[in-house]
C-alpha cells in the first residue's frame, strides 16, 4: 500500500500542513521537526509527487547544474555541496556536461529551463550578452564566475596568490611565471590582476607563459612553454593541468622542485597524493557548491529579489535586482613542489 503525507505526519507526531511544509518549504520549518519528517518519510518508504507539489506550488523540486567537464576532478566536490545543500532542501539536482564548448552552454539552459526551479552555472564561459538571455529563461547563480548581472560564488584570491608568491620569495624566488587557463575564464582574469598587482609591489619579475586548456594536455603544452623562459617558479590555473606539468617538465630531465618550482590551484585530493606533493591554494569547494544552491533557493523564496544574507552586493547590477557575489577565501598550501631556488639563481 502506497504511503501518504497524512501517514508521514501521524508517524512524526506532527501536522499534515507541517509536513508538507517540511518537503516544499524547509526553511519555515525548525531543523529538528524536518528531522522528524524525513526519518518518518524514510520509515515509510513515502518519496513526495513532484508532479503535484509542482502544480501546486509552481516548483519543480529541481535545480539543474552544468559543467564544462564532469572529468575534472575540481568539480565533485562542488556538485557534492550543491546536492547535499539541495537535499536539505527537499530538492534533487539534474547534473549535465557542456563538454567544454562555451556555445553549447546556452542551448542546455534552454532545454533545462522548463523542468527546474533554476540552474548552477560552474566555471561558466558565456559572455555576458548569452548569460543576460539565459537569465531570461530561468534563475541562474554561478560558481568560479563573477558576472556584474548575475549572483554567483567565487574563489576569491586576495588572500591565496598573495600567500604563495611571498612564499616563493622567501624562497629566494624573483622570476615568476604563469601559466593560465582559457583566455574566456574570469576566474583565470582575477588572478592574472592579483598576481601583477602583487609582483609590482614587491619586486617580483613575472611571465605571462600563456593561456591553455584547462586540461592534462593544457599542463603539458604549458611545460613545453615555461622551458623557453628563464623562470625558476610558476603558478599554475589548476591543479590539473600542474600535475601535467611536473610530469612533463621531469620527462625532459628537468626536477621539480630541484629547477622550478611549481604552485597549482584548487587543492584536489591527487595534489597531496603525489611525489613531491604539489603545493597549491586550497579552494572551498564544496561551501562553493552550497552557497550557488542558497543564492538559487532564496531568490525562489523571496520574489522581489532580495540579497540573501550575508552576500556581497554587485554594484553593477540594476537596483532592486536582488543580484549577490559570495567571495570564499583561499588558502595556500605548502607542500613539496616548491622550495628555495638554485644557488646559481
Amino acid at each position: 500500500m502506497a504511503m501518504t503525507l497524512k501517514d508521514v505526519s501521524a508517524r512524526a507526531g506532527v501536522s499534515v500542513a507541517t509536513a508538507s511544509r517540511a518537503f516544499q518549504r524547509p526553511e519555515l520549518v525548525g531543523a529538528a521537526t524536518r528531522e522528524k519528517v524525513l526519518a518518518a518519510a524514510d520509515e515509510l518508504g513515502y518519496a513526495p509527487n513532484r508532479s503535484a507539489r509542482a502544480l501546486i506550488t509552481g516548483r519543480a523540486g529541481v535545480y539543474g547544474v552544468i559543467v564544462p567537464d564532469l572529468e575534472n576532478p575540481f568539480f565533485p566536490a562542488v556538485l557534492k555541496g550543491a546536492q547535499a545543500r539541495a537535499h536539505q532542501l527537499g530538492s534533487q539536482l539534474l547534473i549535465t556536461d557542456a563538454g567544454e564548448v562555451p556555445e553549447g552552454e546556452l542551448p542546455l539552459v534552454h532545454t533545462l529551463a522548463a523542468q527546474v526551479d533554476g540552474i548552477v552555472l560552474c566555471s561558466s564561459r558565456m559572455d555576458e550578452d548569452s548569460l543576460r538571455e539565459a537569465a531570461t529563461m530561468t534563475r541562474l547563480s554561478l560558481v568560479n564566475r563573477v558576472s556584474p548581472a548575475l549572483p554567483g560564488v567565487f574563489a576569491d584570491p586576495a588572500e591565496g596568490v598573495p600567500a604563495a608568491l611571498r612564499h616563493l620569495q622567501r624562497m629566494g624566488h624573483r622570476r615568476i611565471g604563469y601559466v593560465g587557463g582559457p583566455s574566456t575564464s574570469r576566474s583565470d582574469a582575477m588572478r592574472r590582476t592579483v598576481i601583477e598587482r602583487i609582483c609590482t609591489g614587491s619586486g617580483l619579475e613575472w611571465t605571462d607563459i600563456g593561456s591553455f586548456p584547462p586540461s592534462v594536455d593544457g599542463g603539458r603544452s604549458g611545460a613545453e612553454a615555461v622551458l623557453l623562459t628563464d623562470v625558476t617558479a610558476v603558478l599554475v590555473y589548476n591543479d590539473v593541468m600542474a600535475l601535467a606539468l611536473m610530469e612533463r617538465l621531469r620527462s625532459f630531465g628537468v626536477g621539480v622542485p630541484g629547477d622550478i618550482s611549481v604552485v597549482g590551484w584548487d587543492d584536489i585530493e591527487f595534489s597531496a597524493l603525489v611525489t613531491p606533493g604539489l603545493s597549491t591554494v586550497r579552494v572551498p569547494r564544496y561551501d562553493m557548491g552550497v552557497g550557488a544552491i542558497d543564492l538559487l533557493h532564496e531568490r525562489g523564496a523571496d520574489p522581489t529579489g532580495a540579497t540573501p544574507t550575508g552576500a556581497i552586493p554587485t554594484a553593477e547590477a540594476p537596483p532592486g535586482a536582488g543580484r549577490a557575489r559570495i567571495g570564499l577565501p583561499t588558502r595556500f598550501v605548502p607542500r613539496g613542489s616548491t622550495a628555495k631556488v638554485a644557488a646559481s639563481e
